[in-house]
């Protein structure tokens, strides 16, 4: 198998980081990863368009030449594929509560975070535009409130003491605000130590570069 990605970009990042977070668990995981350049359009070559026709990664290509190309698909499907433990659960409960977690992360952190810096600061140089940026700004600061609220336990991460997918996605979406040069946690203490704690576990060190 090999894993399209792209450094800092958020959903291969995402996807970097569970892999890391597997690893770290014991898992052993053959996959072969090839980065591709966005700024130099790599993404929109017939050959990349052959494996994710809407030119967006990460794309995972499977050994019998099939491609997946949407991140949490991508994780569902080494979730199964993959032996070992894995990152949503031991319970019916626990796997359902890190589900609706990654959901939130995802949907309304991630997504709105990525469209607000790439309508602020874009590295691939979209159009700045004032009214999504704040209209995006809007989602998923309320997302980060709510986040800060779930966190005041004192607990390690957000599902509690264990790792889920959340914490990758969750720190996928900062890292690509720290590298336009947004991120801005002082609102929210506790998603901010959060946030420090995950950058010093060991898969945070082997795929996070900001």
């Amino acid at each position: 198998m090999k894993l399209f990605i792209s450094p800092v970009a958020p959903n291969p990042t995402k996807v970097a980081l569970y892999l890391a977070e597997r690893s770290e668990l014991g898992a052993k995981i053959e996959l072969e990863q090839q980065v591709v350049n966005l700024a130099e359009g790599e993404n929109k070559t017939p050959d990349f368009l052959a494996r994710n026709p809407f030119g967006k990664i990460p794309v995972l290509e499977l050994d019998n030449g099939q491609h997946i190309f949407e991140s949490l698909a991508i994780i569902e499907y080494l979730e199964e594929f993959i032996e070992g433990p894995g990152l949503w659960g031991d319970t019916v409960d626990e796997r359902g509560f890190a589900r609706n977690l990654e959901r939130v992360t995802d949907v309304r952190v991630l997504d709105p975070a990525t469209t607000y810096a790439n309508a602020t600061n874009s590295p691939i140089g979209h159009e700045a535009s004032p009214v999504v940026a704040e209209h995006n700004a809007k989602i998923f600061h309320e997302a980060l409130a709510w986040l800060n609220t779930l966190l005041n336990d004192n607990r390690v991460m957000l599902a509690g003491d264990r790792i889920t997918v959340a914490d990758c996605t969750l720190q996928a979406s900062f890292q690509f605000l720290r590298f336009c040069g947004l991120e801005d946690l002082s609102e929210y203490p506790h998603v901010e130590q959060w946030s420090e704690r995950y950058k010093q576990r060991p898969a945070a060190k082997q795929v996070l570069l900001l």
